[in-house]
């Protein structure tokens, strides 16, 4: 199975601002611009996160290695890669510190599959909780829409031409069969298929060049009706709901109605339907149960919310029942979906949670086992909160000067004000909840309020923010201890 990961590029787009002029936004590279993670070695698979993660290097040590232990593990002769399992890891750190990021980023870096469940989700019906079956159910979901983006890329052209054609049939019907333009017989049927040929390549060229777009044409839509029942049993609401689709086809969508549209809402529907009917639904659900089973990565985040051990009262008997319900699943075991069973021994787990009033050795035995690798990752200090505004590929500050770019309005901080931003949200995590660098969001809004509001209504101009008047926004909501609880 082929992986890769994103080189250092920037796709550009060129985005109209409020006066018609062209603003270059840089995005974040696009899906086809791909290494072969073959290629790369722990040390640069740190590197290429720390272009969106700050600090943490433990963790992205331990992450850099268990990714490239999968690669190794494919070049191992099949009978000895079956006894190899991953390495899962228990992530230990307070929130807002780059837990869900790092795991988030090494799955885009890889291609694989990925899901981000709550742990604390599993104790919200009965003492057992919700079915943890549902979290592979919902890998495998991820990694069907995966491969079938994948799919669709690869016949999109075929798919485009057979637009354009049906496109041209609405437009121009073609004659019914035997129906002779001039004469009878053979003859006559081919002495009218010249100027129908002729007539169409004139609308191909128009359609091609937008002149059609306001032309309304009738096309065949599939009705998207679900019905609103909802049945709950052991098996699951997803089990059921495959066997009713079998029993009761035409309940679920199965019906198709004439609908006028424009010719570039026909293109839509008609290029939905022609690479659904190009891509084979059979393969892509084998390939997405191949790649769960092999480079599937499951993030279970607030652990430590269903850490509990043998004795206790009310919620801690639900939180013991969770972990018993996980265990098998990390250990290994086979869950079926609707795309067949899935094997989750090869599967990695990415375990995190603050242990803020629990600790790790209040896990079963058994799942500490279960996570070998533990990392501890620090508090976000002033100069990490410093570097996480400016440095990542990402920063909020790049993203509120681009958004604002696009009516014209160029906004630029001082070294001074960057730091000042960076030293209040430092103390409002001191003295009330660390929320670690989500604090930052609320402190550039909070900031940016006036100029984000007024927007291009003034016209293009230039904004620059320093030190004071960082300070007038944000000194009297830090002062205040009760205004910095709500607001900040």
């Amino acid at each position: 199975m082929e992986l890769g990961c994103r080189i250092d590029t920037r796709a550009k787009l060129g985005a109209k601002s409020w006066n018609g002029t062209s603003v270059t936004i840089h995005l974040p590279a696009a899906a086809d611009e791909l290494r072969n993670l073959d290629t790369l070695t722990p040390r640069e698979i740190v590197a290429e996160l720390d272009r969106y993660v700050v600090g943490q290097q433990a963790a992205k040590r331990s992450v850099a290695v268990a990714l490239r232990n999968r690669i190794r593990r494919q070049r191992l002769p099949p009978e000895v890669a079956s006894e190899v399992v991953p390495r899962n890891i228990l992530m230990i750190g307070p929130t807002g510190v780059g837990k869900t990021e790092i795991a988030r980023r090494l799955a885009r870096l890889s291609g694989s599959p990925f899901v981000k469940v709550e742990a604390s989700k599993y104790t919200e019906v009965g003492y057992v909780g919700r079915d943890v079956d549902s979290m592979i159910r919902d890998l495998t979901e991820s990694a069907v829409d995966m491969v079938r983006r994948e799919k669709r890329a690869e016949v999109k052209e075929k798919a485009e031409r057979n637009v354009e054609e049906r496109l041209l049939d609405l437009l121009l019907p073609p004659p019914r069969p035997g129906f002779a333009a001039e004469g009878e017989g053979p003859a006559g049927e081919r002495a009218g298929e010249e100027p129908l040929r002729s007539t169409r390549e004139k609308l191909r060229e128009q359609l091609r060049r937008g002149a059609l777009d306001t032309r309304m044409v009738e096309v065949e839509v599939r009705e998207r009706s679900f019905p609103s029942f909802q049945i709950l049993t052991n098996q699951g609401v997803e089990e059921m709901d495959v066997n009713l689709k079998d029993m009761l086809p035409g309940l679920f969508g199965g019906k198709t109605k004439q609908r006028r549209v424009t010719v570039p809402e026909a293109r839509e529907v008609l290029r939905s339907e022609e690479e659904a009917r190009l891509v084979d639904a059979e393969q892509v659900a084998r390939l997405a149960v191949e790649r769960v089973q092999n480079s599937g990565i499951v993030f279970i985040d607030e652990i430590d919310k269903i850490a509990g051990r043998e004795g206790g009262h009310g919620p801690d008997v639900s939180r013991e029942g969770v972990q018993r319900d996980i265990l098998p699943i990390v250990e290994g075991t086979t869950v079926s979906t609707k795309y067949g069973p899935v094997h989750t021994d090869h599967v990695l787990f990415i375990a995190a949670g603050a242990f803020h009033v629990s600790k790790p050795s209040d896990l079963i035995p058994e799942l500490q086992g279960r996570f070998p690798i533990r990392v501890e990752l620090e508090s976000l200090g002033l100069e990490d909160l410093v570097r996480i505004l400016t440095e990542p590929r990402n920063a909020l500050i790049k993203q509120y000067q681009a958004l604002l770019a696009t009516e014209g309005v160029e906004v630029s901080f001082t070294d001074e004000a960057i730091r000042e931003m960076a030293r209040f949200a430092t103390d409002v995590n001191n003295a009330t909840e660390n929320i670690g660098a989500r604090r930052l969001s609320t402190i550039l809004e909070t900031v940016l309020d006036e100029v984000s509001f007024e927007g291009g209504a003034a016209g293009p101009r230039a904004v620059r923010i320093d030190a004071a008047e960082v300070r007038a926004k944000l000194a009297p909501l830090v002062k205040d201890q009760d205004l910095s609880r709500f607001i900040l």
